[in-house]
């Protein structure tokens, strides 16, 4: 459901009871956890039940599953997730009340006011940048709120609020929601031609990311890959608002660079020189280039904040990770299954490469699901010929989401562009033979790498069982 966001967003504590539809959702879970620490009344709703909904009711929200205008209770103020059906009774019975509604980027506004933004924004990696940008904090002594895309390893939670006036948040372009937000400060991982569904045109959606921009803080900053040629535009159209703009990656153009690149097994290793001076090494325990780039743009952003080199390496290298980017499930009969959430031709790229290193002697057998029949239809050609750096590649159907199928855009379209031997490629429509299929190809000391933004998340237990000896 598309929802207005209203001219002028009321800070969080002017907002009353807030009753939120969709609340068990990644981006609105995120949003009650920070009101119910700011002691605001929270309830809510969602289609099912889930540890998210518990964890909630717990730290003192209502909340109830299944969708009914009675849920609403006496709420002042309803958030609606992009999710949520046009239909929805809650919805229409709070349009009848005249109630506030807000769409998810009115509401992360609404708790942002009065803080110091920094915001993370990109085609890709923006979960794990902004993960890393609170741990480095954190470890720092800065003590931040956050509200991050997927919960962090060490917190097991997606949102909580500090003691100080920084704000570290994912800012999503994927429905233009961080074009609502007014940062303090930024990061721009990369830009590169995404939700053209959304936006209409790829020219339109890197415009988004000039606009982004143009919202920063006067006296803020902003940090870009300049790596990344999408996000290196954008340093001109800081500098011309008179903003400082920061440049971080390999180039030699970069004002922070990391140099000597090491990947060993599930570690990445970099040095940093910032302006000429070497800082020190950096150590991660999560592997891949792009990793190493996201950890420098974080870091960057704690170093102009003024805080210390060495506190802010210490959460960094002591960052486990974001459920669903390279998350590690379990091992079975020699094999390592590992998760993650990649769905754009660029971050399988990224993944496979990660998933090389770890493999080290093994081979890389991929589990891909394609995500949206819209993505598919652009990029389906390109997601194959990513696909085609594992050893042995599995790819599902599309995973719908909010789209009507379309017979003519399946995972036969990716599966076909796959530059591999047709024997090391296969089309599965039935998600129920995965596990059988991946215990047939595989052998002891492989990885085994599920792919995508739906749920073939859920099929690496799954594999798991089936590589010990079970059905599957």
């Amino acid at each position: 459901m598309k929802v207005p966001v209203p001219e002028v967003i009321p800070a969080a504590d002017r907002l009353g009871r807030v009753h939120f539809v969709g609340i068990g959702g990644a981006g609105l879970s995120g949003i009650a956890r920070i009101m119910l620490a700011r002691g605001i009344e929270v309830s809510g709703s969602d289609a099912a039940g889930s540890p998210t909904l518990h964890a909630l009711a717990a730290a003192g929200a209502r909340v109830a599953v299944g969708h009914e205008a009675a849920h609403l209770g006496d709420a002042d103020t309803v958030v609606v997730s992009v999710a949520v059906r046009d239909d929805n009774p809650e919805v229409a019975e709070a349009r009848r009340r005249g109630l506030l509604v807000l769409p998810r980027s009115a509401a992360v506004a609404s708790v942002l006011v009065g803080r110091r933004a920094l915001a993370v924004a990109g085609t890709h990696g923006k979960t794990t940048t902004t993960s890393l940008l609170t741990v480095a904090l954190q470890s720092a002594g800065a003590d931040p709120s956050y509200m991050v895309g997927g919960d962090l390893a060490q917190a097991g939670t997606n949102a909580a609020e500090g003691g100080s006036d920084l704000f570290v948040v994912e800012a999503d372009e994927s429905d233009g929601a961080f074009l609502v937000y007014r940062p303090y400060a930024a990061i721009v991982t990369n830009v590169e031609a995404d939700h053209l569904d959304q936006w209409g045109s790829e020219e339109a959606y890197r415009q988004g990311f000039t606009e982004f921009v143009g919202r920063l803080d006067a006296d803020g900053f902003l940090v870009v890959c300049a790596d990344d040629p999408g996000a290196a535009a954008l340093v001109e159209v800081a500098r011309a608002r008179g903003l400082g703009v920061f440049a971080v990656g390999e180039s030699p153009a970069a004002d922070v660079r990391a140099v000597d690149l090491a990947f060993v097994g599930e570690t990445s290793s970099f040095t940093v020189v910032d302006g000429g001076a070497e800082l020190g090494r950096v150590t991660l325990r999560i592997p891949g280039r792009h990793y190493v780039l996201d950890a420098l743009a974080a870091l960057t952003v704690g170093l102009r904040l003024g805080l210390n080199f060495d506190a802010l390496r210490r959460g960094l290298e002591a960052f486990t990770g974001t459920r669903r980017r390279m998350e590690r499930k379990g091992e079975a009969a020699g094999v390592r299954v590992y998760d993650s959430y990649a769905h754009h031709p660029a971050e399988i790229a990224g993944d496979l490469q990660a998933a090389r290193a770890v493999a080290g002697d093994g081979r890389v057998v991929v589990v891909f699901q394609p995500h949206l029949v819209s993505r598919t239809r652009l990029f389906g050609r390109e997601m194959g010929v990513a696909l085609g750096a594992a050893d042995e590649v599995l790819v599902l159907d599309v995973y719908l989401a909010r789209e009507e199928p379309d017979p003519e855009v399946t995972g036969a379209l990716v599966a076909g562009a796959v530059p591999l031997p047709d024997e090391r490629v296969a089309y599965v429509e039935d998600r129920a033979r995965v596990p059988a299929e991946v215990r047939a190809r595989v052998r002891p000391g492989d990885l085994v790498l599920t792919l995508g933004a739906g749920d073939v998340t859920e099929l690496g237990p799954r594999i798991l069982e089936a590589l010990a000896g079970g059905d599957g």
